[in-house]
């Protein structure tokens, strides 16, 4: 028996039929067959979940996926219900019990939110629940959504601190090349380290069908962030789930990446990948070399330049003087203020102030290095 956690993210073109938008049943029933039996072995198991959008469209007799925000919100309100309703049916008849959790970005922007998130999910595991987790279209706004599942499902994945993230897509692993139109793609079937995949030179397309929002790109992003967090993930052809258990076996199936050993904690993984920057922060080449090669934290006096406008405590971006992206952290004052003291030591910020802060504006704690 194993205590390891799982998410399994089932993406829309493997759930419905390309031509209609209807549910795949046999697809649905065999993924949860699989759970069940993963549960029995004494896996916890988290599913994340594609698929409302496409089922209200099939539901209203629409033939393409709607573009207006307004649109799409709706018809994933009358896609969801149906979608949990085949969910909550098929495992119930295995005497399964299952959760829906709808989460926007909102809810893991704010360290309060995020902590409450990773505690009803706790929760739900402990009590032997399967959460079925899907994006919560019908109130998230562009700027706060995670985009697309693959991202989603990686979130939760670091969120929750599961030990495997498999991605269920339309091809069996990941190639060179998109083989469904280029008869000499390789496969790839492990995957060390992200930075192999620009020597192989691998071309990433869109989704694989009309009902779809990911590809290729996004679920190479969504390996980026839980690998980083320190989780294996996984992309497999979502028609036959029952490779997920096969793989946990040992056999070669898919692409495997690997996760880092270096994986982040779960406060820097927040900072890292659940917050949405509020500013940016231009750094000098000293404070650069600093934070990057000698571990300190961020003074006032190495910032050149500040971008946007934020409060205490948000998240902002670090960047050198060209302004590439070299870290994320947590402010220890306001642009206003920040306006007021950058590149001045900090003995002058009492005087400049008028009052006693922070001797760091991101102290190291709350700092993370980007990739």
């Amino acid at each position: 028996m194993t205590n390891q956690t799982i998410v399994i993210k089932i993406g829309t073109s493997t759930l419905t039929q390309p031509a209609t938008g209807n549910l795949a049943l046999s697809t649905i029933a065999s993924l949860v067959e699989t759970i069940i039996s993963l549960k029995q072995q004494g896996y916890r198991v988290v599913l994340v979940s594609s698929g409302a959008v496409g089922v209200g469209c099939a539901r209203l007799g629409m033939k393409t996926r709607p573009r207006s925000m307004a649109l799409k919100q709706a018809v994933a309100a009358v896609g969801q219900g149906r979608l949990m309703r085949v969910y909550d049916d098929l495992f119930t008849t295995l005497g399964q019990p299952v959760a829906q959790v709808l989460l926007t970005r909102t809810d893991l922007v704010q360290r309060s939110r995020y902590l409450n998130a990773y505690n009803t999910f706790q929760e739900l595991l402990r009590l032997g629940v399967v959460p079925v987790v899907n994006e919560n279209d019908t109130v998230a706004v562009e700027e706060l959504k995670f985009g697309d599942n693959d991202t989603l499902s990686a979130q939760v994945a670091s969120l929750i601190e599961a030990d495997w993230l498999f991605l269920l897509t339309d091809v069996d692993r990941l190639y060179s090349a998109d083989p469904r139109s280029n008869p000499d793609a390789k496969p790839i079937p492990l995957v060390q380290s992200l930075d192999e995949l620009e020597k192989l030179s691998v071309q990433t397309g869109g989704s694989g069908t009309a009902w779809g929002t990911g590809g290729m790109a996004t679920k190479i992003e969504a390996a980026r962030i839980a690998t980083g967090a320190g989780v294996r993930t996984v992309i497999t052809n979502g028609a036959t789930p029952r490779n997920v258990e096969k793989i946990l076996q040992g056999e070669s199936i898919g692409t495997q990446f690997e996760p880092s050993l270096l994986a982040d904690r779960a406060r820097k993984r927040w900072i890292a990948h659940g917050l949405i920057p509020s500013g940016k922060l231009y750094l000098d080449e000293g404070a650069v070399r600093a934070i990057s090669n000698q571990g300190k934290s961020l003074l006032a006096a190495g910032i050149k330049t500040v971008e946007g406008e934020f409060n205490t405590s948000d998240a902002v971006v670090l960047c050198d003087e060209a302004g590439r992206e070299m870290a994320r952290g947590l402010v220890n004052y306001t642009s206003e203020e920040l306006q007021k003291i950058r590149g001045c030591r900090s003995q002058e910020i009492p005087v400049i102030l008028g009052y006693a802060g922070a001797e760091t504006v991101v102290h190291r704690d709350n700092l993370v290095l980007s990739n």
